[in-house]
């Protein structure tokens, strides 16, 4: 971090003194008086910026081979169309700082071809490419996801390989890391596509509501998009937690893909978005990769946006809802924080002391009391209740202890509607499959029309009509007589083909003593029965991989919500070690 911040705070300098270091008298140093040139700058700027003249000759050093070669390779971009990629590669046990390299390469190969070539040259097995905060998918080529001369890329690895008697068990661990990500999709997907329809009591089903726990109304593709959105972000903090910033990254970045296909104003209603690129930026600085990846500033503005609109102007629009703000206070610590680290990596140390004296103003109002924690826990409330009800109280123990038993009241309140409601749709539904309907045809309808059981039944009579129309034609058109083809279809529900093999069977003709104007109980209950069974080992296969990956859904709503700040306190300490150095 202090590294990008010199080399910051001398670019503005070199530019501001118009000084072009890949240009002569800086451009070779062979001759001992262009060393003295180079020498006497560093001296010049060094009692400036206050840093000792060693570090500053090193980092005028590291700017002019950097030029340099990007001045070298914009030439050989535009004479031979062969790229140089500065790659960030990943930290080896025991190095401080990270190794940026030039890499080579044409860019109309696909990201696998960079893959295969990186592979070769460093010797990494299993690694993601991130650019802009976007990892490049593999099948698709490198001009075509924007990755131009002198992009610069993340090598984050995701299974190290130190030796060969550790490669299968590492092939093993990064076999599982995939098949977990795709068992994390698939369960939310799962869960996407439920409607609350089933029964409460044995079937989890996720719903999209608002800072006070009320459902919203959301078309379909796009709560489908926002519950594997969130999925993806819940597993991403859950690793978040376990402090495995590099695997979680992962899931953030796939959450991020997920929100990008819904709404914008979805997006600012709900405050998930905002704190996905909060964590998204969290994990950057977490891996130390923030100097390589564009898309922080522009990450933390999105979030302040979103906050803003979610929040309201001086968050009058939370006040409003949950009737307290103090608890929405640390993700604007983490803004403030990360913003103050990006102010210090691009050389702005005047900025960064100034933002950082406010978030240190932040932190001491939301670092909570110890003594007064102990007191709501005395009470029999949970550690994560305590701290959340007297952050939003801002530390008054008695308004803690009301909110946190309201809170507890609403939510029942809520727990109670929502069965209600998910029974009396279920009762619904059932009346609708005693109707002679299927049951996910009934499922669907009912979602359809709202909850609105005679309308979803006058579509479903519409639908049935129809289709039964359909395949009265294609009887017809078989050469069967009216009369007999639609008794055949309305004896065998609507099956063409079984239709078509009893009358064929009849010689075209149903004898009266077949007909009844409904089919025998034992073929009505057949099918039924065989469906469901053949259906329900995969339905249990399903609530199963569900319920272990709800176990990464915190039990609590405002989870996101609830910081120890032992993370934000060292990193805090490390920018003002960094800021007091250099004064």
């Amino acid at each position: 971090m202090e590294e990008q911040h010199l080399q910051a705070r001398l670019i503005a300098l070199l530019r501001q003194d118009k000084i072009q270091l890949w240009l002569e008298p800086y451009r070779s140093l062979r001759d001992p008086a262009d060393r003295l040139k180079i020498q006497e700058l560093a001296e010049k700027y060094a009692s400036v910026i206050q840093f000792p003249v060693e570090e500053v000759t090193s980092a005028l050093e590291s700017i002019r081979t950097d030029t340099s070669q990007k001045d070298e390779g914009n030439k050989e971009f535009k004479q031979t169309a062969v790229a140089t990629l500065v790659l960030h590669l990943p930290k080896e046990e025991g190095e401080t700082k990270i190794k940026k390299v030039k890499f080579k390469t044409k860019l109309d190969i696909t990201t696998q071809e960079l893959k295969t070539q990186i592979s070769q040259e460093f010797g990494f097995t299993y690694f993601d490419l991130i650019l802009c905060g976007k990892i490049l998918s593999a099948e698709r080529r490198l001009d075509e996801q924007k990755v131009k001369n002198n992009s610069k890329i993340m090598v984050m690895k995701t299974a190290p390989l130190d030796e060969k008697a550790e490669m299968k068990k590492e092939e093993e661990k990064t076999r599982r890391q995939d098949e977990e990500l795709q068992k994390t999709h698939r369960g939310f997907q799962i869960l996407s596509e439920r409607d609350g329809s089933e029964d409460p009591s044995t079937t989890p089903f996720l719903e999209i509501a608002d800072q006070k726990g009320n459902p919203l109304q959301i078309p379909d593709e796009e709560r489908k998009a926002l519950i594997l959105a969130m999925g993806f972000h819940e597993r991403g903090r859950a690793l978040m937690k376990k402090r495995d910033h590099s695997a979680a990254l992962s899931y953030l970045l796939r959450a991020n893909e997920q929100f990008k296909k819904c709404n914008s104003a979805i997006l600012h209603t709900v405050d998930n978005y905002a704190v996905l690129q909060l964590d998204v930026v969290w994990c950057y600085q977490a891996l130390e990769q923030m100097e390589c990846l564009d898309d922080a500033q522009e990450r933390l503005e999105e979030a302040e946006r979103c906050f803003q609109k979610c929040y309201g102007e001086k968050q009058s629009r939370l006040q409003q809802i949950k009737g307290h703000t103090g608890g929405e206070e640390v993700l604007f610590l983490r803004l403030h924080l990360l913003q103050t680290v990006l102010m210090f990596v691009k050389g702005n140390e005047n900025q960064a002391l100034d933002k950082l004296r406010d978030v240190e103003h932040l932190y001491s109002q939301l670092n909570l009391d110890p003594q007064k924690l102990q007191q709501l826990q005395d009470k029999g409330f949970s550690e994560q209740e305590a701290r959340l009800g007297l952050r939003a109280c801002r530390g008054d123990v008695s308004e803690a202890e009301n909110l946190i038993s309201q809170r507890k009241k609403e939510k029942q309140v809520l727990k109670l509607k929502e069965q209600d409601k998910r029974r009396r749709r279920l009762q619904d539904i059932n009346t609708l499959v005693e109707l002679g309907f299927e049951r996910r045809d009934a499922q669907r309808a009912l979602h359809q029309a709202r909850g609105d059981v005679d309308k979803a039944y006058g579509m479903l009579l519409d639908a049935a009509d129809a289709q039964h129309q359909v395949n009265l034609n294609q009887l017809l058109s078989m050469g069967f007589q009216k009369d007999m083809a639609d008794s055949a279809l309305r004896m065998m529900r609507d099956d063409v083909q079984q239709a078509t093999q009893l009358l064929l069977e009849n010689q075209a003709v149903i004898p009266a003593d077949l007909q009844s104007p409904s089919p025998p109980s034992s073929s009505s209950e057949e099918p039924s029965t065989s469906s469901e069974s053949t259906g329900g080992s995969s339905r249990q296969d399903e609530d199963l991989l569900v319920n272990e990956l709800l176990e990464d859904i915190p039990k609590h709503e405002e989870d996101y919500l609830d910081l120890t700040l032992d993370e934000e306190k060292k990193l805090i300490e490390k920018i003002r070690a960094a800021l007091e150095k250099k004064n």
